[in-house]
């Protein structure tokens, strides 16, 4: 078997990134996928099948070789190398066995989807990976209309392997930049994608270590667990027990839409996690005052989302009612930390200054239960295709705020599709968060002198670096405007004078 991208080449086959570029051109041609959403959605789903089918062959290789019998998950006729790719004697894709065509849709849509979403009622709880194949198969479509276009992506897929760590951290990379290419395309995308570097500093300030329980409860493309995984494997000399505890009982999401469950689930195992505990739910659907001991985490880590608004219904389950997601799930992410835990999370900046009553009695809430020790003011374009401004907020549940320290994150050039953010963009603020040192782009502030009417917390930076100095081109122009048309004012006044 490969081991490598550069062995598959050596072989015969394509790079593993000319394998994806393939799969894009045929999906290309096909009316029901339009945008990079979709080309990451049918890929997905094409890949798990890929990889369960991996899993399975390994698992009774296994077996075998202890002498015990191996029982599949999935009946003979619904596993890849039956349905998808069977093969000859020399290792060939058997054309005579191989369905295409009306004959390959037909048993896509009506036979193959069915019997996996079936297994959401035969599966023995949630955190079975037969539970997640029902679930995934329940709510993702097949959206590739023609059998001859899907009979030639399912052959670039299978010229992947990803049954190494090496080939899947190949071929994570590449699944990462599709991710990140649907989230620069826009629409909802960006809800899946939040920059990687700003992902990285948020873990190294929070810094996870083996045997806590690390929780995203807005998981979306997994972005946030991925990140945790890989910094906590770069700390090195990990024991099989530390292996099994990352793999098994340390990472842990929750995810509403179907389509970044299904990437979140794909990611997750790209970047080594065999069977991710990602449940697909609302996790607003969930009354805060619900939560036991039992069900708390060590560490908090997500990018809500923010705009949204949730039914009357789902702000019941809240002790602060308001519509905006991003407030309803702060609640929920201070009242899941346990004591002592630690969280990172992005959130709109009006956040630290909105006057309505919602905001206020939240803001106060996180001041008092919780120590928000850092505030990360971010510029626009952090987030590609939204003009939003966000801050990241650092605390640690079970005492109150008693300083906060403040870092203005100040590029020296505009972030934008083609300028993203980087990681050494974030290298000072992760070194000056360390000890909370004051710099031209960070300062301190003392709870006690915060307003305790408004619990405002503007970043107001008092080295002369405030909000100003990331004002957006449309207010930069608008002023521009204004003070061309201010000048023709006095010289019309000047002229009639003369």
């Amino acid at each position: 078997m490969a081991k490598n991208g550069l062995r598959e080449q050596e072989i015969g086959a394509p790079s593993f990134e000319q394998a994806f570029k393939n799969i894009d051109d045929v999906l290309r041609k096909e009316a029901g996928c339009t945008t990079e959403l979709d080309y990451t959605e049918q890929t997905s789903w094409l890949l798990f099948l890929k990889y369960l089918d991996g899993l399975e062959q390994d698992r009774a290789m296994e077996a075998q070789l202890e002498g015990k019998k191996y029982a599949f998950i999935l009946d003979e006729p619904y596993r890849w190398e039956v349905w998808a790719a069977p093969k000859s004697s020399d290792g060939r894709l058997d054309h005579n066995n191989a369905m295409t065509g009306d004959d390959l849709c037909d048993f896509v849509n009506q036979k193959l989807f069915p019997y996996l979403h079936g297994f959401t009622q035969r599966a023995s709880g949630p955190d079975a990976i037969e539970y997640k194949i029902g679930q995934i198969f329940g709510e993702i479509k097949n959206k590739i209309s023609s059998g001859y276009n899907l009979r030639e992506i399912i052959d670039h897929i299978d010229e992947l392997r990803f049954r190494s760590q090496s080939e899947k951290h190949e071929l994570s990379h590449l699944y990462e930049a599709k991710i990140r290419n649907m989230g620069n395309a826009g629409r909802n995308g960006g809800e899946y994608y939040t920059p990687r570097p700003l992902i990285r500093a948020i873990v190294q300030v929070v810094q996870p270590k083996i045997g806590e329980r690390i929780y995203d409860g807005a998981v979306g493309s997994a972005g946030f667990l991925c990140e945790s995984f890989d910094y906590l494997k770069a700390k090195g000399n990990l024991t099989t027990k530390d292996l099994t505890t990352l793999q098994t009982r340390t990472f842990y999401g929750k995810e509403k839409k179907s389509l970044a469950y299904v990437i979140a689930i794909m990611n997750m195992i790209l970047h080594g996690i065999d069977t991710p505990n990602i449940v697909h739910t609302n996790t607003l659907a969930e009354n805060i005052n619900d939560i036991q001991e039992r069900d708390r985490f060590d560490i908090v880590l997500a990018n809500p989302p923010f705009g949204g608004k949730e039914r009357q219904e789902v702000q019941h389950n809240f002790n602060i009612r308001t519509g905006e997601t991003a407030f309803l799930f702060l609640q929920h992410f201070i009242r899941i930390l346990r004591a002592g835990g630690r969280g990172g999370v992005v959130i709109k900046n009006t956040f630290l200054s909105n006057t309505d009553n919602a905001s206020v009695k939240l803001r106060e809430l996180l001041l008092e239960s919780c120590n928000l020790h850092t505030v990360l003011d971010c510029p626009g374009g952090t987030f590609q295709g939204a003009g939003v401004k966000t801050v990241v907020l650092f605390f640690d549940k079970g005492a109150p705020t008693r300083n906060i320290w403040f870092y203005q994150l100040d590029p020296d050039r505009n972030l934008g599709k083609t300028n993203p953010l980087n990681d050494a963009d974030l290298a000072e603020f992760v070194t000056l968060q360390r000890t909370f040192a004051d710099s031209p782009k960070s300062w301190s502030i003392d709870a006690a002198s915060i307003d305790k009417t408004n619990f405002d917390l503007s970043v107001k930076n008092p080295n002369g670096g405030d909000e100003i100095a990331h004002r957006s081109p449309v207010d930069i122009l608008a002023e521009i405007a204004a003070l061309d048309a201010e000048s023709a004012r006095v010289l019309g006044s000047i002229r009639a004078l003369l």
